[in-house]
């Protein structure tokens, strides 16, 4: 599908927004996190209108380009011309987020067999691995209430996300929010990876260990050493380098 170059006809940094968000749905691609065309990534504008990017309903994760992301305002009016339309269930959901987190430039959604598996379980996330430790130092639950299709369901999306980074969407998938893309991106890495071990460590059928709640509470000292205080910027550059490694269509 051709899609005109918005290069020229956007700000700086709204392209280089759009260039970031579209590294994001190709490197979810790349990791095996897609559902066909189903989840969904947002960035919001810069700007007081909350407006925010989106994926054109109908195009595969590893075709994103940063010029066919759509810009839509908080009542899903394109405001970025697309021949393809903007899923509702991935509106209501991003759009509930971003008209209260004013700190969430990005937030991530998606649908894999470990995320849903694991928020299939009623205890949801165990402390039972060192990626766990930093998805339960912000985590929360929503419970499923169907397809995420109708504005009712907003207040209590709202409320069950607070001021978490991960959010549990019960028997459904897996949300993350980030004060940036890369941030988003790297804790949505975590929190996949918790999802597969903790799958990997029950399939084994002993007894698992739990971490202590000591340990546990020194989460975001250890993130914050571990990516030398940059969060997930620290890891953005070798990630935008073995994207373009692959393909770099995604910035046209």
């Amino acid at each position: 599908m051709h899609i005109p170059s918005l290069k020229d006809q956007v700000s700086a940094d709204e392209w280089q927004l759009r260039c970031d968000l579209a590294a994001c749905y190709r490197l979810v691609a790349m990791y095996g996190w897609s559902d066909l065309i189903f989840t969904h990534i947002s960035a919001r504008v810069p700007g007081p209108e909350h407006h925010f990017l989106i994926n054109p309903y109908g195009m595969m994760f590893d075709e994103i380009t940063a010029s066919s992301l759509i810009k839509v305002d908080q009542d899903g009016n394109k405001l970025s011309e697309s021949p393809l339309p903007v899923n509702r269930a991935g509106f209501v959901i991003h759009s509930a987020i971003h008209a209260v987190r004013d700190d969430a430039q990005c937030v991530i959604h998606t649908h894999t067999r470990a995320g849903v598996g694991v928020s299939a379980q009623r205890n949801g996330v165990l402390p039972i691995s060192q990626q766990s430790m930093f998805v339960l130092a912000s985590l929360a639950y929503h419970d499923y209430e169907g397809v995420a299709l109708h504005d009712a369901e907003k207040p209590r999306l709202q409320d069950d996300l607070g001021m978490a980074n991960f959010l549990m969407l019960r028997n459904h998938g897996l949300l993350t929010v980030g004060a940036s893309i890369p941030d988003a991106f790297l804790s949505m890495y975590t929190f996949e990876s918790t999802c597969q071990i903790q799958l990997a460590a029950q399939s084994g059928g002993a007894e698992l260990g739990m971490i202590a709640p000591e340990i546990l509470g020194s989460a975001a000292e250890a993130l914050r050493a571990q990516t030398s205080g940059m969060g997930g910027a620290f890891a953005w550059p070798a990630l935008l380098r073995k994207l373009d490694r692959v393909d770099d269509s995604y910035l046209t």
